[in-house]
């Protein structure tokens, strides 16, 4: 066993010392310093808009609330939230229910939730409130959102 432990050990040292000797595979999506960062072509981020709104998307957003309540809940942490932890659970909520929609949300220690921006109509400025207080811990909700269809 004294002898087995060093050899298995060695044995990785040299497999991850080899592999990092490829540098073509470990950096050939990373850009170079001298590089400049090029804008997401119009195709690009109507690809990532469409991937925002897909009920794929929508499902995988109400997920991660939930798994978010579940690990509050089993660590005690439903009682004292963050006001960053609230407001991005509120934010993600709304993305996923609300397309098209330009809103910020801020939250309070109190569990007041501010909703602030534009959505396309009235119906989707309804939702906002009932949406926010599905998040656990949102004592009340202020919408100061407006109703402005988007510009085609």
């Amino acid at each position: 066993m004294k002898k087995l432990t060093p050899f298995i050990i060695s044995c990785v040292l040299v497999v991850g010392a080899a592999a990092c000797q490829d540098t073509a595979k470990t950096t050939v999506t990373a850009p170079a310093p001298d590089e400049q960062p090029t804008a997401p072509t119009a195709q690009v981020t109507q690809e990532a808009q469409q991937d925002a709104q897909s009920e794929l998307r929508r499902r995988q957003l109400n997920e991660d609330i939930r798994a978010r309540e579940q690990r509050n809940n089993a660590t005690g942490g439903d009682r004292e939230r963050a006001e960053g932890d609230l407001a991005s659970e509120v934010r993600s909520k709304l993305e996923a229910n609300i397309p098209n929609g330009q809103l910020t949300v801020n939250a309070k220690e109190d569990g007041t939730v501010t909703v602030s921006g534009t959505v396309n109509n009235q119906e989707q400025l309804a939702k906002i409130e009932p949406l926010a207080k599905e998040i656990k811990g949102v004592t009340q909700v202020v919408v100061n959102a407006t109703v402005a269809p988007p510009n085609s």
